[in-house]
């Protein structure tokens, strides 16, 4: 298991739960938002918004936290994250805002303290990328977009 260090923001409700995982196997914690008035938003058909989840993390050196949408709240709601997994690289230090988009048919109330996202926390391995004359042969070869077929 690794460590993720969490601070609050200032003026952040300390009553808002940090992430947090739901079940034994869950592989994402939930986080919630963390509004500053302690209110709510609405977010209209077709919305997005930056939502403050009142956290700065310190993610340790060869990892990544992905962010991730819920998916009870995309079947039920249409609610997503539009940049899905969204990378927190091991050197940001700044507030955890989540982007969230309304791809439902009504609007959506965003309350304080209602979970908005899950975060997982994933190695990372960094490559080398060298400029080479030519690349391996292979039998898809440049075949994409379905080119290996439909199913």
């Amino acid at each position: 298991m690794v460590a993720i260090r969490v601070i609050r923001d200032e003026g952040a409700d300390p009553g808002v739960a940090l992430p947090s995982y739901e079940s034994a196997g869950a592989a994402g914690a939930d986080v919630r938002a963390n509004f500053p008035d302690r209110g709510a938003m609405v977010l209209e058909p077709g919305a997005r918004a930056l939502i403050p989840t009142g956290l700065r993390i310190e993610i340790p050196a060869g990892f990544e936290v992905q962010v991730r949408p819920r998916s009870g709240l995309a079947l039920k709601h249409g609610i997503t994250l539009p940049n899905t997994p969204g990378t927190i690289d091991s050197d940001y230090r700044g507030p955890l805002g989540v982007i969230v988009l309304n791809a439902g048919q009504e609007p959506f109330e965003i309350s304080h303290g209602d979970r908005i996202a899950q975060i997982v926390v994933a190695p990372v391995l960094q490559a080398r990328f060298e400029l080479a004359e030519g690349l391996s042969e292979t039998a898809r070869g440049v075949g994409g977009f379905g080119s290996t077929g439909q199913g």
